[in-house]
């Protein structure tokens, strides 16, 4: 059994010691990385590892769908775009169509910006 590095401790840690946003930022950053990967895998006509990525980025927003506190009317606009984003990257998937995943990668950063965005403003609210 390999130990792991000081690389693999390190994300461990960072990861262990998030707070909830800090969590979902780095899901949006894994899933527009996982999406960027699959682009260049198409690019290269590598179906398998373009699967495998897209695959990855589908989990991050479905763990995204099954997280949100329907309790609040904004949950099903997320919802919906979530059911949207699962939907193209199925069709992505399929035809192994580059363009559709860099729509999908687009609205990803929208949304991961926005993000960064609400955690700014807390941080301000928070400490002013």
């Amino acid at each position: 059994m390999a130990l792991p590095s000081a690389y693999e401790k390190y994300n461990n840690s960072k990861v262990m010691t998030a707070s909830p946003a800090e969590l979902t930022l780095m899901l949006y950053d894994g899933a527009i990385k996982f999406s960027n990967i699959a682009i260049m895998a198409i690019e290269e006509n590598n179906i398998e590892k373009a699967n495998k990525n897209i695959i990855k980025v589908q989990r991050i927003i479905e763990e995204f769908r099954s997280t949100l506190d329907r309790k609040y009317p904004v949950a099903q606009d997320f919802d919906r775009v979530y059911v949207y984003l699962l939907r193209r990257l199925l069709e992505a998937n399929m035809k192994k169509d580059k363009s559709i995943l860099e729509e999908v990668n687009m609205h990803l950063r929208s949304m991961r910006d926005t993000w960064k965005e609400v955690m700014r403003i807390n941080r301000e609210n928070q400490i002013g």
